[in-house]
């Protein structure tokens, strides 16, 4: 419990940063509680869990790097083709390399050992094989993160201050 989500004044999430940190700008004056946990940090002040800063800052784009273990994370460790959700996943493309296929966000799923080799170098068309999800470039490295501690069953206070969720 440890980490405690930062929104912006507009409310939307900024960032994810140390509770020490959290407690530092809410005693300056620069943020607001918004959530605590019931731990206490010392006597009357409870641990943020999330705050919102009283002015607005701007956001810089961060690129999401393309790693085996962000695309997993993406796909919710599960198989695209038949939803098997345990150890042993690979990545599949959608369309082959061998189909001048590339390596994106919007062409490699997770797939079980068993999915891909039957699907093989064929198109999930081809293969009679239709995706869960199509693949997709998620949509910030900060939603990404927020939803990696919820989905983690950590901070699910957090779930409400984030659209699109689930």
């Amino acid at each position: 419990m440890s980490k405690v989500l930062v929104l912006n004044a507009s409310y939307e999430p900024l960032n994810i940063t140390s509770w020490r940190r959290a407690v530092v700008l809410i005693i300056k004056g620069k943020a607001e509680r918004l959530e605590e946990h019931h731990q206490q940090i010392y006597p009357g002040f409870q641990m943020p869990t999330v705050i919102r800063l009283r002015h607005y800052v701007r956001i810089p784009y961060k690129e999401i790097p393309l790693t085996r273990r962000n695309l997993l994370h993406r796909d919710n460790n599960t198989c695209q083709y038949c939803g098997y959700a345990g150890d042993g996943l690979t990545l599949d493309h959608v369309i082959p390399r061998s189909r001048g296929g590339g390596d994106s966000w919007e062409n490699i799923v997770s797939a079980c050992v068993r999915c891909n080799v039957k699907k093989g170098s064929r198109t999930p068309k081809e293969a009679r094989m239709p995706l869960a999800n199509p693949p997709r470039k998620p949509h910030s490295s900060l939603y990404f993160e927020i939803s990696r501690h919820v989905r983690g069953g950590v901070h699910q206070e957090w779930r409400q201050y984030v659209i699109g969720l689930n």
